[in-house]
């Protein structure tokens, strides 16, 4: 007969990858349900996902396009905002729905042994599946547009959107589990969570262009790591913008110690957060 021994100690930045593909099951479950929560008991289902973004794009068009008159570097308004409204949707859900892990799932992890990694990891693909749909929308303008001559996307750039995605997928997780791991001790952060990210939204490139930013404040978005991946995305959809390699190189650096922080801050706090949930 074989035993499985389960001990909290670990190596804190031991992504326990190998559990995580034997829970792959479970990892589709969590996804599913989170999903399918999000939508059940609603009239209109999934065409939230379409509605959502839609309507926010046109307040984006009224608000920013045609009353402040922002510039959209001549790209058609509805669609810019659109992609934009959709990407960042993604990212601050990843950050979101991660920043409440320990607190919304206290009483399974105080049940059951899973590795903790299969519900951020499930977060971040649910929200991928939802931002998938909205870009079926988004595709649809696009060619729309690219078929009466008005866009010319970079078309053999597009096999690396995955890996954009992926980026802003896996940064998004790393702040959330690490604002989740705080507030199983601070509180305070789960409501400054929703605020964080709307003033975030507005220092990254989302409804406008970086190219109508210029001196100091340029710099400073730059180093701001969403706005790399979010005009490469721009530059490669849409064919607009510019793609500034050492920003995006730098976006990936603070991916990385964030993610790798923020999996060491994860595994500390789980041997020890049901004392303090």
């Amino acid at each position: 007969m074989q035993h499985a021994h389960i001990t909290a100690g670990h190596n804190l930045l031991d992504l326990k990858l190998d559990e995580v593909w034997q829970y792959r099951d479970l990892v589709y479950l969590f996804t599913k349900r989170s999903f399918v929560v999000t939508y059940k008991q609603t009239i209109l289902g999934p065409l939230w996902l379409f509605i959502n973004p839609l309507l926010t794009s046109v307040v984006y068009v009224v608000l920013f396009g045609n009353i402040a008159r922002l510039s959209t570097d001549g790209m058609p308004q509805l669609l810019f905002y659109l992609l934009g409204s959709s990407v960042w949707s993604y990212f601050s859900n990843c950050v979101s729905n991660n920043a409440t892990i320990f607190i919304s799932n206290a009483n399974l992890f105080g049940k059951v042994y899973f590795p903790r990694l299969v519900i951020p990891i499930s977060q971040v693909l649910s929200a991928l599946v939802r931002l998938g749909i909205q870009m079926l929308l988004v595709l649809a303008l696009l060619l729309y547009y690219v078929a009466t001559g008005m866009l010319q996307p970079h078309w053999e750039l597009w096999i690396s959107v995955p890996l954009a995605l992926l980026h802003l997928g896996v940064m998004g997780m790393g702040f959330g589990i690490i604002i989740s791991s705080l507030t199983t001790r601070y509180r305070d952060l789960s409501v400054l969570v929703g605020f964080g990210i709307s003033l975030w939204m507005y220092a990254t490139p989302v409804v406008y262009p970086l190219s109508i930013v210029t001196g100091p404040l340029r710099k400073l978005i730059l180093l701001n790591p969403v706005t790399a991946p979010m005009e490469y995305l721009r530059y490669t959809i849409l064919g607009v913008g510019s793609v500034a390699p050492q920003y995006l190189a730098l976006s990936w650096a603070v991916t990385l110690m964030v993610v790798l922080g923020g999996i060491a801050l994860f595994n500390k706090v789980e041997r020890t957060f049901m004392d303090t949930v």
